[in-house]
C-alpha cells in the first residue's frame, strides 16, 4: 500500500483544498452550536500509515479525548476527531455556554458535550468529502473514548479499517476570537480498501 501514500502535488492540492473546505463548515457549524465567533487557520493534512498516526499526535501518554464515527453510504470506514484533553474540556464548555473554566472533570454531561460537539465538526468535513466525491455519507453515532493518545491512536477501533493502511490525517486549529484562545484537533479518516480506492480516482481525475 506504500504507493498509495505517493500523491503527485496536484492531487495533494486537491485534497488540501478538500480539507480546507470541511475545516471552514466545521468553523462555521461551531460558531452557530457556540455564539462565538470561530476563526480557522488553514488545515495541515498528512497522509501516512495506520501504524504512524500517534507521531501526528503530540506526545504518547498525552490524555485526548476521541470521537469515533463510522462513514457510512457511497464511502465506508472510520473517522475519529481527537483533541487534547483540556482542549476537550473548553469545546464542551462552549457547546454548553459556560465560563472558561467551569468543567475540570470529563463526567457524564461533559462527555455528552465532547460527542455532540465530535458528531458536528466530523460531519462537516465529510460533507465537503461528500462534495467533491459527489456523493453520500452519512456517519454513524457517535463514540467516546477518554485515554492516554498513545492507546486510543493504536487501539482495535484503528487496526479494523478493513483491508487497508492508509490514513489522512487534517490538523486543525480553531481560534477562539472571545477568549482569545486557540483549539487545536485532529481529524482522521480511515477509509476502507474499496473507498480509498475510489478516493485515489476522484483525485487523479481532478
Amino acid at each position: 500500500m506504500d504507493e498509495l501514500r505517493h500523491f503527485s502535488s496536484r492531487q495533494l492540492d486537491a485534497l488540501r483544498e478538500v480539507a480546507n473546505i470541511g475545516a471552514g463548515h466545521a468553523a462555521t457549524a461551531l460558531s452557530q452550536m457556540t455564539g462565538q465567533t470561530i476563526m480557522i487557520s488553514v488545515p495541515r493534512l498528512v497522509v501516512s500509515a495506520v501504524n504512524e498516526i500517534p507521531n501526528h499526535v503530540a506526545e504518547s501518554e498525552e490524555p485526548v479525548a476521541a470521537v469515533l464515527l463510522r462513514m457510512l453510504g457511497d464511502l465506508t470506514g472510520l473517522t475519529l476527531l481527537v483533541f487534547p484533553r483540556q482542549n476537550a474540556l473548553r469545546l464542551a464548555e462552549m457547546m454548553s455556554r459556560k465560563p472558561n473554566g467551569s468543567f475540570t472533570t470529563v463526567g457524564e454531561y461533559e462527555q455528552s458535550a465532547i460527542k455532540e460537539a465530535g458528531n458536528i465538526l466530523s460531519s462537516a468535513y465529510l460533507n465537503a468529502l461528500a462534495e467533491f466525491m459527489g456523493m453520500i455519507l452519512l456517519p454513524s453515532p457517535p463514540q467516546l473514548e477518554i485515554d492516554m493518545s498513545d492507546a486510543i491512536l493504536t487501539s482495535t477501533y484503528l487496526e479494523s479499517s478493513r483491508g487497508t493502511d492508509t490514513v489522512f490525517v487534517i490538523e486543525s486549529e480553531f481560534f477562539l476570537k472571545e477568549r482569545n484562545e486557540p483549539l487545536r484537533g485532529f481529524f482522521f479518516l480511515l477509509p476502507d480498501k474499496a473507498s480509498l480506492e475510489q478516493i485515489l480516482k476522484a483525485v487523479r481525475l481532478g
